[in-house]
């Protein structure tokens, strides 16, 4: 029988690790082509062969997505798999209607194919959209785990971004880890908080080879859900967040909607900033669809190291930009903070914009009068510094992870934005781990 031809769909994470646990060794197939979307200037590149393995010598390359039709036409490809995530059903839809239009079958694969097993406990935190909280939910859990003795080693979902053979296994221990291994803005909002906490993370490209290493450090392995995508790994306990400010969201996005369904735990997040008509939304659509997992409400009150300087002040808003991008959020905590804590004005920077960034407001123009932090390499990092200078304010909010003023030079003072998980009534997360596991 001929191999089957195959492109898979991507944004330079579920893709590569759909490939290495069920292509790459499978003679059954022979994977033609990746396309990539989501992401700035990750196509144009190759899957290294160090990481195609032994049936791609010469790698496998990465195209635009845009390119999809004229691929299937131009290699008669057979299957074309759908790969990445935080993507409306209809999203998904559409583009099968676009494969199947060009002849082609159109395929998701599912937990059986691509989750690996652990040795160590697996918990795993995910979410039905990006933006829920699913950060300051994993830094909750981690800090319940190591407080019933539990060494915790936090594994994040890729986001490989660079050299993809040098980045096939990255551990961070430390934030000089961070600039040995050029990370992106985004990368650093997701392994600071970890590193400050004396977290070991790991992240990169093979998430077999990075698991065993994981487990050689862990009592419990830690997944880091990126997006609403599914765990890399198979959970011995899943949780799941969901966002009332984005209600009905957990039940027409993919594959969030999977992660509620598997879910054991479900968080209802920002409970005290979100109407309550939307947070009794959620709860019904959560025990209609999986009446047994454990509800926990939560909130994710924010803290600033000056108030007061804020009020009165024109105040540039900066945001995390994937939630701002495919995450479609209008605003977030800095949003809050500045109408909480008095500003008097949110400056809108779209006029300041410059290069990159002006082109991701294109891109996402339901984007509002905030700057989303947008950093997937050098150049990017500078318009973005350029914008944030350019723009007339009284200072800055800055709504993210991470500490901006380490990767850009920012002319206006600023502040930093803070948020940590606050669960209401009880059971917990501590006490639920505590159930599940037991104290070591």
């Amino acid at each position: 029988m001929s191999k089957k031809r195959v492109i898979i769909m991507g944004a330079a994470g579920r893709d590569f690790h759909n490939f290495n646990t069920y292509y790459r060794d499978n003679a059954a197939y022979e994977v033609v082509a990746f396309t990539a979307t989501q992401i700035p200037d990750i196509e144009g590149r190759s899957y290294p062969p160090a990481l195609a393995g032994h049936l791609y010598p010469d790698g496998i390359p990465i195209h635009a997505e845009a390119e999809l039709d004229a691929l299937i036409a131009r290699f008669d490809i057979d299957e074309v798999v759908f790969a990445y995530s935080d993507v409306s059903h209809e999203y998904v839809m559409h583009k099968a209607s676009q494969v199947l239009a060009a002849g082609a079958d159109y395929r998701l694969l599912g937990p059986k194919s691509t989750e690996l097993h652990s040795a160590k406990p697996v918990v795993s935190v995910g979410a039905v959209r990006t933006g829920c909280g699913k950060s300051q939910t994993t830094r909750r859990v981690s800090d319940a785990l190591r407080a019933l003795g539990y060494t915790v080693v936090a594994v994040r979902h890729p986001m490989p971004y660079g050299d993809l053979a040098a980045q096939a296994v990255q551990r961070f221990a430390e934030h000089a880890d961070l600039d040995r291994y050029h990370v992106t803005i985004e990368e650093r909002e997701e392994y600071e908080p970890h590193l400050d906490r004396g977290v070991v993370v790991y992240a990169g490209v093979d998430y077999e080879a990075i698991l065993r290493q994981a487990e050689a450090e862990a009592d419990i392995v830690l997944w880091d859900g990126g997006n609403n995508d599914l765990p890399f790994f198979k959970p011995d306990f899943h949780i799941v967040v969901t966002d009332p400010h984005r209600a009905s969201h957990e039940l027409t996005y993919h594959p969030g909607e999977a992660n509620l369904r598997m879910a054991d735990v479900v968080v209802i997040n920002k409970i005290d900033t979100a109407d309550l008509a939307c947070i009794a939304e959620v709860r019904q659509n959560v025990i209609d669809t999986n009446p047994d997992a454990v509800l926990v409400e939560a909130a994710s009150p924010i803290y600033v190291e000056d108030p007061l300087a804020i009020r009165g002040k024109r105040v540039l808003v900066i945001e995390d930009g994937p939630t701002l991008t495919h995450g479609e959020m209008a605003y977030g905590a800095g949003v809050v903070a500045a109408r909480r804590f008095g500003a008097a004005e949110i400056v809108d920077p779209r006029p300041y914009a410059v290069a990159s960034i002006a082109e991701t407001y294109r891109k996402y123009p339901n984007t509002g009068p905030i700057l989303p932090a947008m950093g997937y390499g050098d150049k990017q990092r500078a318009d973005l510094e350029a914008t944030v200078n350019n723009t007339p304010a009284d200072m800055a909010l800055i709504a993210t992870p991470v500490d901006l003023g380490r990767v850009i030079n920012i002319d206006l003072p600023y502040q930093r934005v803070r948020y940590e998980l606050q669960e209401i009534g009880r059971p917990d997360l501590a006490e639920l781990l505590a159930a599940k596991f037991g104290r070591r």
